[in-house]
Order: C-alpha cells, then sequence, then structure tokens
C-alpha cells in the first residue's frame, strides 16, 4: 500500500510539474475578438501580435466563429479566467451581456481592456482602458460627407448592423443627427443586416422599394456595407445611389475605385491592436493606463485613395 501511495504521489507530482510553464516563458494574454473573419479582424490580429512581440507577451488570439454568438464570446473570457491568463484584450459582441464576464476576471486580479467597441461600466474602473475609433464621430463624418454628395437634400437608407454592439450603434448614432441636422430624410433606420455578408445583401434586398426611391445609403461596418454592394449590385443601382460605408475590404476597396461606393469611413485596426496589448502590458505591471484611447478614422474617397496615409488604411 506505502509503495503504492508514494508512486502516486510521484506521478501527482510529476503532472503539476508538466504544467507548470517553464520559468523563462512570457506571461500569457488572450485577445478576443468580436470575429475572426472579416478583414478588419485579421488586421487587428497582425497589430495585437506585433504589441505583444513589443511588451514580451505571449498572445493568443481567438474568437467567437459567428460574430453574433455572444454565449461563445462569454465561455471564451470564462475559460481564459479559469486558465489564469495575465490578461484579456476584449471587443465585446454585446455592452452589457459580457459585463458580468469582465467582472470575473477582475475579481481574479485579470486586467481587462476593452478594444472596438465599449462596455457598459467605467474605464479605468470596471475594466482597464478603452481602446477604438470614436465611432459617433465616425458616423458623423459619414452622414456629413453623404449631405455633401446629395446638395443637402434626399432620402437615405441606413442599414444598422446588429442589436448590441456599441461601436456601430454609435455610428449610427453619430449618422442620424448629422444626416438630419443637414437636411436629409432619413426613410429607414431600423433594419439590421446581421453579422454575415449573405444576411447583410437578404435585407437589403428586402429593402429594394425603399432603395429604388432612395437618393443616398449609409452602411455602419464591413459586412453590411459589402451586402450592400452586392445588392446595389443585383438591383442595378450600383452607382446611382450615393453610397458610403464604414471598414474596408478588397471588393470594398475595389468598389471605392469603381465608383460603386462614393466613400468609406475606415479605422486604423492594426493600430488599435497593437495599442490594446500594450495598454494591456502596462496593466499588467501596474502602470497607469489612459481610460481612452482615440485609434482614428480617414475618409476614403477615390479622390484621395492613393495618398500614402489613406492607401496604408485601406490595404
Amino acid at each position: 500500500m506505502r509503495t503504492f501511495l508514494l508512486a502516486s504521489s510521484f506521478l501527482v507530482l510529476a503532472a503539476c510539474g508538466g504544467s507548470t510553464p517553464p520559468a523563462n516563458s512570457l506571461p500569457r494574454v488572450a485577445v478576443i475578438p468580436k470575429g475572426t473573419t472579416h478583414v478588419f479582424w485579421q488586421a487587428v490580429a497582425n497589430g495585437a501580435r506585433a504589441g505583444g512581440a513589443a511588451t514580451s507577451l505571449d498572445v493568443v488570439w481567438k474568437g467567437p466563429l459567428q460574430e453574433n454568438d455572444r454565449a461563445q464570446q462569454i465561455q471564451l473570457v470564462q475559460q481564459f479566467v479559469g486558465e489564469g491568463v495575465a490578461g484579456i484584450a476584449l471587443a465585446p459582441l454585446d455592452h452589457n451581456a459580457l459585463v458580468p464576464a469582465v467582472a470575473a476576471a477582475k475579481a481574479k486580479g485579470i486586467p481587462v481592456v476593452i478594444f472596438d467597441s465599449d462596455l457598459d461600466g467605467k474605464a479605468g474602473t470596471d475594466f482597464a482602458s478603452f481602446v477604438a475609433t470614436d465611432n459617433k464621430a465616425g458616423g458623423e463624418m459619414a452622414g456629413q460627407h453623404l449631405a455633401q454628395l446629395l446638395g443637402g437634400k434626399g432620402k437615405v437608407v441606413l442599414l444598422r448592423y446588429q442589436v448590441g454592439s456599441a461601436s456601430t450603434e454609435a455610428r449610427e448614432t453619430g449618422f442620424l443627427q448629422a444626416a438630419k441636422t443637414a437636411g436629409l430624410e432619413v426613410v429607414v433606420d431600423n433594419r439590421y443586416a446581421g453579422a454575415t455578408v449573405g444576411e447583410a445583401k437578404t435585407t437589403a434586398l428586402n429593402l429594394a422599394d425603399a432603395l429604388r426611391g432612395a437618393n443616398g445609403v449609409f452602411c455602419s461596418n464591413e459586412s453590411a456595407t459589402a451586402g450592400m454592394l452586392q445588392a446595389l449590385t443585383q438591383l442595378g443601382l450600383q452607382g446611382k445611389v450615393k453610397f458610403v460605408g464604414f471598414d474596408s475590404s478588397t471588393p470594398l476597396v475595389q468598389g471605392l475605385r469603381d465608383g460603386a461606393i462614393d466613400a468609406l469611413v475606415v479605422q486604423d485596426p492594426v493600430r488599435m491592436g497593437e495599442l490594446a496589448v500594450r495598454h494591456l502590458a502596462d496593466a499588467i505591471q501596474k502602470k497607469p493606463v489612459p481610460p481612452f484611447v482615440d485609434t482614428g478614422a480617414v475618409l476614403a474617397t477615390k479622390a484621395n485613395m492613393d495618398q500614402p496615409a489613406v492607401k496604408k488604411l485601406l490595404e
């Protein structure tokens, strides 16, 4: 019996020793986006890895398979909290649903940086920092430009993204305020594209009558813009309706060059990912972290898309 107990104890010690990371391993942090398929998130991932390399952090990039799967994103946060990672950078799919999971991380002493899309609570208190585009200002930029294209009059359609997404809700709010202030008539503002390009195209096609009677369109994220572009093409409205979108991808940049899209509000996802991880590194080391970091956005048009400062954001 004693031999068995000694052997068992040895096996337990060996197992524990095998799971302990080497003394010289890098602190492990989790970066959790809303999804992983859109070009925007792939660029954020590149920035996050650059931030990890610059701050000696081991960055684990993992997001939900579908960009509307709140439950999976919550599970990922809970998983990484359970694993005891050194820190978490999170782009919440829902500004309210992710609050308890982030609170659980804080309770375990795991710093959290929110990026891209806001979370209910106070930056600097409920989480370390919020790193993102000023999304309301980005929406205002889109509304002002569409009004300029239309001479301050005309009917416009807003295709929203998804309920609960703080970033796109802020863009939509900014757009509506700017468009209405400029004198535009918003004829549709209550339709949601959904998480994929295919869903966005279907929703846009269901708005065919409104689109045929509209002078302008605004979409608040990459997938909604891409779906709307496909729908306008199918309806024979490509280039006939003034079209402002948000974010970029190869089809959207081509649409901008061809004149099917009049403007894109483009963010700096690489910078966003890098700064999220850099500020997470500071929070882990208990250094001061700014509560909000604006990573910037520009309005890309056919006229300026080849200028170096704009071109790099479209690539």
